[in-house]
């Protein structure tokens, strides 16, 4: 997963090592080296996360956090403090002013690896949704623009799943302060019947259980629908850092070590509160305040309104991140003949279904529109063009290696698509509608040459035998 990180330390040195290590993971890294440097950086570059030091002249790390966490422009992006302060008071303060982490030096390579990795995740998901609700108060559906700190962290629903009794005692009382409802289990069987039964903001689980492996649990929780997008904050011995790593990496979001002290686990649960209620806030923001004049009644997915709106703004955020995007136009082969021979009915359940087979394959943050009559089109952000590629006939394949079931005398019917695609430069100065004409020539070649295939802007068609479908290609969120 490519990102841009910006490291902000004003001892050269740290910074050289810093980049170095994030460069070997194919990160692309950006330097600052004071505090005023940073808060320039981030307003021109806009990182997906950011290494901060503490303690630099003139402007503290302290306060760069909160000048970056009370704008609603930046306020989501990713702090991650690193410091050779080791006191907990420290990292509270930093966990207080916005920080996503905080991290002691010397650096423990797995851990921040792991860290930035998970922290990225986590942005994306958060970037589409930002850039769907701005979407929609550009169409004049939402007026509201939630921030991160703004958040309350009162009232919540936290399941701690923790067989050590003098544990019990503090994080109950430590998480009181904030009124929050704590239901306490000792094993993996009882966290499970309690997910089931109830709603939880947050969940804490001990690595430590005497009789299961709390990593294991970690992964079911983050694995099962129902549990799926709750923050896990997981409870660890410092010898457990590479169990630790092992859980950001399989989605947990963050973690405290033994011994517990009250202020940090106060202060980590409540930053989990608020990106939890945040993403809420914007998910429901959008859901609820977006009209029915923007979605396709048949297929429940986006309409032409609604995708060149989010193009134009999907190529702006492109352009910012420095990221390439693939846009692709599928149209159904003789669709038209499916209608003349089964009905409308038909064609309409093969509409549906067609929807559904390319969602499935593409990812949370792609997005999917009806663009008119059999046409289809979607946006792929931060994307290669070999995966563009792969995606591409992934969806060729998908709608024609199995048939529709549907109401037909048969049963079901055989469908395939032709697809047009062409990838977007992040310098690009192409308008929508440019963008648009050129996918739509490489569909209208796809159709020449015997439909059924992809065909790609300035490459031309895709070989199927080079691009086989594999397993799901890309990490769930």
């Amino acid at each position: 997963m490519s990102a841009r990180v910006l490291v902000v330390d004003d001892i050269l040195p740290n910074v050289k090592l810093l980049e170095a290590k994030l460069a070997s993971e194919y990160y692309d890294v950006l330097t600052a080296t004071s505090g005023q440097e940073a808060l320039e950086r981030v307003k021109v570059d806009s990182p997906d996360i950011i290494l901060l030091d503490v303690m630099m002249p003139g402007m503290d790390g302290f306060e760069v956090c909160e000048i970056i966490k009370s704008d609603p422009e930046y306020a989501h992006i990713p702090v991650v403090m690193v410091t050779a302060l080791t006191d907990a008071t420290d990292r509270v303060r930093g966990l207080e002013a916005g920080a996503d982490d905080f991290l002691s030096k010397p650096l423990n390579d797995t851990a921040l690896m792991a860290r930035v990795r998970s922290l990225v995740r986590l942005k994306m998901t958060v970037d589409e949704w930002r850039a769907r609700e701005t979407t929609a108060s550009q169409l004049g559906v939402i007026d509201e623009t939630p921030t991160v700190m703004g958040e309350p962290v009162e009232n919540a629903n936290i399941l701690v799943v923790e067989d050590l009794d003098f544990e019990h005692e503090k994080i109950t009382s430590t998480l009181a302060q904030d009124n929050d409802d704590v239901v306490i289990v000792s094993n993996g069987p009882e966290a499970m019947e309690q997910v089931n039964n109830k709603e939880f903001d947050l969940l804490i689980v001990s690595l430590n259980l005497e009789t299961e492996d709390g990593l294991r649990l970690c992964s079911h929780l983050r694995s099962s629908e129902k549990t799926r997008s709750i923050p896990i904050l997981m409870v660890a011995e410092d010898g457990d850092m590479s169990r630790i790593a092992h859980g950001l990496e399989i989605g947990a979001h963050d973690y405290i070590l033994r011994p517990i002290d009250s202020n940090e686990l106060l202060a980590r649960v409540r930053t989990q509160i608020r990106r939890k209620r945040f993403q809420e806030r914007l998910r429901a923001s959008y859901e609820v305040s977006l009209s029915m004049a923007l979605i396709d009644p048949l297929t429940s997915l986006y309409n032409r309104r609604y995708f060149e709106v989010h193009l134009q703004k999907m190529l702006q955020q492109a352009k910012r991140n420095n990221k390439q995007m693939c846009l692709l136009i599928m149209d159904i082969d003789h669709f038209k003949a499916v209608n003349d021979t089964y009905g409308h009915g038909v064609g309409d359940e093969i509409l549906k279904e067609f929807g559904v087979r390319v969602q499935d394959k593409l990812r949370s943050f792609d997005l999917v529109a009806r663009f008119g009559g059999e046409e289809f089109v979607a946006i792929l952000p931060d994307v290669s063009e070999e995966v563009a590629h792969i995606v591409a006939e992934r969806l060729r394949a998908s709608i024609a290696d199995e048939p529709f079931k549907c109401a037909a005398p048969e049963g079901q019917v055989d469908v395939s698509v032709s697809i047009g695609g062409t990838l977007v430069q992040p310098d690009s100065t192409a308008t929508v509608e440019e963008l648009l004409k050129r996918a739509d020539d490489s569909l209208y070649k796809a159709k020449e040459q015997g439909r059924n295939v992809c065909v790609f802007d300035g490459f031309g068609r895709l070989d199927p035998a080079q691009y086989k479908p594999a397993p799901r290609l890309f990490i769930e969120d």
